[in-house]
């Protein structure tokens, strides 16, 4: 039965558990991302290089940008607000 703000509360945990599951993915791509730019580094430092590699920076934004929608899915909806 809906409530008083015209959703139904099953609705609701439906939702919530779809940002479970995407939520799960993104921390998952986040991980790989850091991985693979950790592995740039250690191959900048094996080959001599004195400077961050240009790809590994653009790894790390990557990395900061799923970040931050793993934590807006993790915010309360709005209509709790």
């Amino acid at each position: 039965m809906p409530g008083a703000d015209g959703h139904d509360a099953r609705e609701e945990r439906s939702m919530a558990g779809e940002f479970d599951e995407i939520r799960g993915r993104l921390e998952a791509i986040a991980e790989e991302l850091a991985d693979l730019a950790i592995a740039r580094l250690r191959e900048s430092i094996d080959a001599g290089g004195h400077e961050l590699p240009v790809d590994e920076k653009r790894l790390t934004r990557a990395r900061r940008a799923v970040e931050k929608a793993i934590h807006l899915l993790d915010e309360p909806d709005d209509r709790d607000a």
